[in-house]
């Protein structure tokens, strides 16, 4: 997939209309995407390794692959997941600070720094996906047809991830959009007999498709993290409890939802949009691509204007 770095995203401004320099503004604006690249690199890793592993097993009707493969294939399913979480709640802290917090959000998210958090993230993941395999709770389940985390393994480690990996983010994600609602209601509100809104559509855009990324993830992962704290209450009485149904109908509803992100992009953003139909022609016709992308390079280089103008817009 991917990744576009689109022109509304290029053109906003820190909080409602505060005035920045036009490149320190650019270069912000960018930075913000690295972590919608790192959300999407999360969202691919299922679809290179797992997923074909899973379809594989579907077709045999049951794993055949070794062990070291189902380990593997669980790890990456679990750094997918994992990953995803964190980026999200990275995503909504970002955007927290660049709204509520915009005279502090140069220093706080400087060149250095972004990558530093990003970086973090993924240290994060990793370390907590490693308990797995002490705790030895990633093996095939034939009821999905894959390599996962087994929820009655260890009750308190189930625990504990439900609260690390879900709770606790939800919590923190939920805490930075209220604050944002709440701030762009009373920002609407004051500049409402105004003649012109500081608001900038672009940013409210941004935040509504992050928003909508951040509650289809809620929605799709809450039945899964929900069985797994009834199971962790008694493995043993209340696994057998749980309708098989259900269970399956909750697993590839968490999983299913690694594929919506780059559909509500191109829902809501008319730039990915634009992009998506690019691709797919390039698809049918590569010797119109590769021509659109040379003459599109040649005419930006000619087009470049001067650094007052840029300044100017």
């Amino acid at each position: 997939m991917r990744v576009m770095l689109t022109q509304d995203q290029a053109n906003t401004e820190p909080a409602f209309g505060r005035k920045h320099g036009s490149s320190a503004l650019n270069s912000l604006s960018q930075l913000r995407n690295v972590f919608v690249v790192s959300l999407a690199f999360a969202d691919l890793v299922v679809a290179f390794y797992p997923y074909p592993l899973v379809l594989y097993a579907i077709f045999h009707d049951g794993w055949s692959l070794g062990d070291i493969q189902c380990k593997v294939s669980g790890f990456l399913m679990g750094l997918s997941v994992i990953g995803s979480v964190f980026n999200i709640t990275g995503i909504a802290i970002n955007r927290y600070c660049y709204i509520c917090h915009s005279f502090a959000y140069g220093r706080l998210y400087s060149y250095r720094n972004t990558l530093l958090l990003v970086a973090l993230i993924w240290a994060l993941t990793v370390l907590a996906i490693l308990p797995n395999f002490f705790v030895g709770s990633l093996s095939y389940d034939p009821r999905v047809y894959s390599c996962t985390f087994t929820q009655t393994a260890s009750s308190s480690y189930t625990v504990v991830v439900v609260v690390v990996h879900f709770l606790v983010p939800i919590a923190v994600v939920t805490f930075c959009y209220l604050r944002i609602w709440v701030l762009v209601i009373q920002v609407r509100r004051k500049v409402k007999s105004e003649e012109r809104s500081r608001v900038r559509p672009s940013d409210l855009r941004n935040f509504v498709t992050m928003f909508v990324v951040f509650v289809l993830f809620a929605i799709c992962w809450a039945p899964l993290n929900l069985i797994g704290l009834v199971v962790a209450i008694n493995p043993e009485v209340m696994a057998p409890r749980i309708p098989e149904w259900l269970f399956v109908v909750s697993y590839f509803m968490a999983y299913f939802n690694s594929c919506l992100n780059a559909i509500i992009y191109g829902l809501l953003n008319r730039n990915f949009r634009k992009e998506y139909v690019r691709i797919m022609t390039s698809v049918w016709i590569p010797r119109r691509f590769v021509t659109e992308t040379s003459r599109a390079a040649t005419d930006g280089i000619r087009s470049k204007p001067s650094p007052a103008i840029n300044n100017n817009e």
